[in-house]
Order: structure tokens, then sequence, then C-alpha cells
């Protein structure tokens, strides 16, 4: 089991507002529990011993939560580096093997997202490995999905599929980008061209909670039967 996973908090939570007026996106409540807590329960129950997030807004209350208790804290109050220069920036302490990614404005209900991947991951052909939804199963998500999945595995930019914000990477190839701040959309994009993106559907139920409506929406969800 790939031991890390880096958890992206350091959003300005701007689709979420009024909610995010007082609190960053990750603590806001739903069914009981922050947005943080269920993107880092299913990370410990799949058996991951090493945690990391990266923090901007109201930053304070995200390191100072219960949930990022032991948590290698990457601090990016005066400077926001987006998810590529993020991710760069904290190999410096993570090292460079591969580890797990995981936006916290999603909800899951089924497999375990992080056990599903690791089965899956082989580092041999791939160096990112992302889980997808269909885009017409995907909850809370209205657009026309971010790849196209090929028979052998192998994800395109296209329609079809969306991408749930969950994925194994290897983190070795940002040093080759000279920019501190970058989305993690280029590095993709040159893993696509030598073949190494991987993309791999997730069978049970997720919904995006990008907005205040999809919080109702998620919340429903997580009531209905777990046979998926």
């Amino acid at each position: 089991m790939i031991e890390t996973a880096f958890f992206y908090a350091a959003g300005l939570g701007t689709r979420m507002r009024p909610l995010t007026e007082d609190r960053p996106k990750p603590l806001i409540e739903l069914a009981g529990k922050t947005l943080l807590e269920h993107a880092i329960d299913p990370a410990r129950a799949a058996g991951i011993t090493k945690f990391a997030t990266n923090i901007h807004y109201l930053a304070d209350q995200i390191k100072e939560h219960p949930a990022t208790r032991n948590f290698v804290i990457f601090d990016e109050r005066e400077k926001l580096l987006e998810t590529g220069g993020g991710l760069k920036a904290a190999t410096a302490i993570l090292g460079v093997a591969p580890l797990f990614t995981m936006n916290t404005d999603a909800v899951w209900k089924g497999e375990n997202p992080f056990q599903k991947l690791d089965k899956h991951w082989e580092h041999s052909k791939m160096d990112a490995l992302l889980l997808l939804v269909p885009t017409s199963k995907a909850r809370g998500y209205s657009g026309k999905g971010d790849f196209e999945l090929g028979g052998n595995g192998e994800i395109r930019r296209g329609n079809g599929f969306v991408y749930t914000g969950c994925q194994i990477i290897d983190p070795s190839g940002l040093s080759d980008f000279e920019d501190s701040v970058f989305s993690t959309n280029l590095y993709w994009d040159r893993l696509a061209q030598k073949g190494r993106l991987f993309g791999l559907v997730y069978d049970g139920l997720w919904c995006d909670v990008g907005k205040p409506d999809s919080i109702a929406i998620a919340e429903n969800m997580l009531k209905e039967a777990t046979d998926v």
C-alpha cells in the first residue's frame, strides 16, 4: 500500500460562498462531519500512515482542526501555488515516491477509493492513475467531463468521464517545471503525451460538493442503499 496521502485544502472556496465567508471549504459540514473528514476517513481506513495537506484561506482553522493532527502542513498563505506547484513544493519533505492526492470537495459511497487505486497501480507503465466516474453517474456535476478512456486504460482530454479528485501520482516529474505556480493539469498533459496517464472507473457513488446546493445532493446520496 502506498503510504502517503496529500489533501488539497488551500482553495479559496469562491463557488461555495456564502458558506465560506467564515470558514474554509474543507471545514463545511455535511452529514455530521466536515468535508475534510469525509476525505481523510477512507485514507485512514485504507491503512495509509503519512498525511499531508496545504493551507491558504483561513488557514489556522484547518491547521488547528483535530482531523489534521500529526499532519505535515504546507503553509501557502504567502503565495498560493495551485495543485502542481503545491505538490512540487511538498516533495522537499515528502520525497518523490508515488503518493495519493485527494481533493476535499467530494463525498464517496462504495468501495474505498484509496484501496481501489492501490490495487490497480502499475508504476512500471504509469506515472499517474486517476479515479474517474462517468458523467452520467456524477452527482452535483453538470459538465461534459474531463477525459476519454481508452480500452487499455490510457486517458486523454475529452468528454465522458469526470476526474473525482483522487489519484496516485509519481511527483518526480514535477521538478521539470520551472514555475513555482502551476496546475497539475499541465503535468497530466505531459504524461498523456508519453502514454503514462491512466484512468480507473469508480463503481461506487460520488458527488462533487463545490456549491451550496450540492450539500443536499450529497447527503441524499449517502442515505441511498449500499448496493451500487
